[in-house]
């Protein structure tokens, strides 16, 4: 049953954005493009494209408006946009003002589908960041299966940002911004005559190819300091759970830019230009995401094995039904219990809203999880309804890790492909 937010947000019959306020709103990201030192380049420019566009990017943080905006204007962009960031304030109002059109991650959403088909035949544009969800690691993930399809049928001139240093200024395992520099690049991803002579599977191909992106490989090139203020290693155990020297999981501690095991004793320093090195005698991989693949490695060792599984209690969150979120909070917790992800897939046995509750979604349905704001708490969506985890150990990325990884080996859609900007 819809809440009465869903009902008022469901309701809404999405437009063009007015002019009038996406220029004052544009003045606005101009100067936080100044405070972030952003510099765009344009191959070539969409603005000049005449009709409707739709503009892609790889989504690099919680602020990619900034870098996506600017790169089409004066066309106006209708942005498709995580369908719970409509129930946090205020951000909820200037998506409604933006005309923002709201998406249930990772799952089909044909609310979404018939309002982008609107917008394009309306003469508007859309932006689309399609993989779903903004990077964990500093790398890209590939774009979610459907993407290459829906793309075919709008069949307008699609363009790109490629945006390196985003990440890196606002990261995923920490809330912090660290001011340090983001280039921005634009240029044409399709012509309408391309999409009309490719098939689906050769779009995503290309996506894939020209959204791959790494930025510690974008770095260790640039070496942009990013200010970090002596605490670069701020929650970064979150991100980096295993050690490298001892496989030992969750057992890290932090302080100011170093990282130390508390199983072994091996100790990293991390600076301010994100290289990492070891202290003393201990060892550590070159980059950070080198890092985080070590920790996919393990993950689908991990899920390999016949009897695999992962479980642990955690606290339920839902959206709140006729009022809104404010400050840090994406959910209201309501309920507990265990949660378990096997080869037959997730599943959770408790109580929510003083009820028993419990639910089991296959692994081939389930490609990975949403995560709002950081990767303190994960989300999906079960029978429609979201659903947001707070697991006691803290073991959200492992989570993550396990949950794609199992899909991918039990058939799913979203398929591995090369993650960094390698080709």
């Amino acid at each position: 049953m819809s809440s009465n937010n869903d009902r008022k947000l469901y309701a809404r019959r999405i437009k063009q954005p007015n002019p009038v306020l996406y220029k004052i709103l544009m003045q606005v990201v101009k100067i936080l493009n100044r405070s972030v030192n952003t510099e765009f380049e344009f191959i070539k420019d969409p603005a000049k494209e005449p009709g409707s566009i739709v503009l892609i990017a790889n989504h690099a943080s919680r602020n990619d408006y900034l870098f996506t905006a600017p790169a089409v204007y004066p066309k106006r962009l209708n942005y498709v946009v995580g369908y719970n960031e409509f129930f946090r304030s205020p951000v909820n109002y200037l998506l409604k003002i933006m005309q923002a059109i709201p998406k249930k991650n990772f799952v089909p959403d044909a609310y979404c589908i018939k309002s982008v088909n609107r917008i394009i035949k309306s003469g508007g544009n859309i932006c689309i960041m399609p993989e779903g969800m903004s990077s964990i690691t500093g790398m890209a993930q590939p774009v979610i299966p459907g993407s290459g399809k829906l793309l075919k049928k709008l069949g307008v001139p699609v363009y790109y940002s490629k945006i390196s240093g985003g990440y890196l200024t606002f990261t995923k395992y920490c809330l912090d911004k660290r001011k340090g520099k983001i280039k921005v690049v634009v240029d044409q991803m399709f012509t309408v005559g391309e999409l009309k002579e490719l098939t689906p599977e050769e779009i995503e191909d290309r996506m894939n190819r020209l959204l791959a992106h790494d930025d510690y490989i974008w770095n260790a090139e640039e070496q942009v300091i990013f200010d970090g203020k002596a605490q670069m290693a701020r929650n970064l155990e979150n991100l980096l759970y295993l050690c490298p020297r001892c496989a030992a999981m969750y057992r890290h501690e932090t302080t100011g830019n170093r990282m130390r095991c508390t199983a072994c004793g091996n100790t990293i320093q991390i600076d301010e230009k994100y290289n990492l090195s070891p202290v003393g005698d201990s060892v550590c991989p070159k980059l950070v995401t080198d890092w985080t693949l070590l920790e996919r490695k393990k993950a689908r060792f991990d899920v390999s094995k016949p009897d695999f599984f992962c479980e642990g209690h955690v606290k339920l969150g839902v959206l709140p039904e006729d009022h809104y979120l404010k400050g840090d909070d994406t959910s209201i917790i309501s309920g507990e219990g265990e949660l378990r992800l096997d080869h037959e897939g997730l599943h959770f046995e408790g109580v929510l809203e003083g009820k028993r509750y419990s639910f089991h979604i296959r692994p081939e349905n389930l490609p990975t999880f949403g995560m709002c704001t950081d990767i303190s708490r994960f989300y999906t969506f079960v029978d429609g309804r979201f659903i947001e985890f707070y697991p006691d150990s803290n073991d959200v990325l492992r989570w993550d890790m396990l949950t794609e990884e199992l899909h991918r080996v039990h058939g799913g859609k979203w398929q591995d492909t090369r993650y960094r900007h390698e080709w």
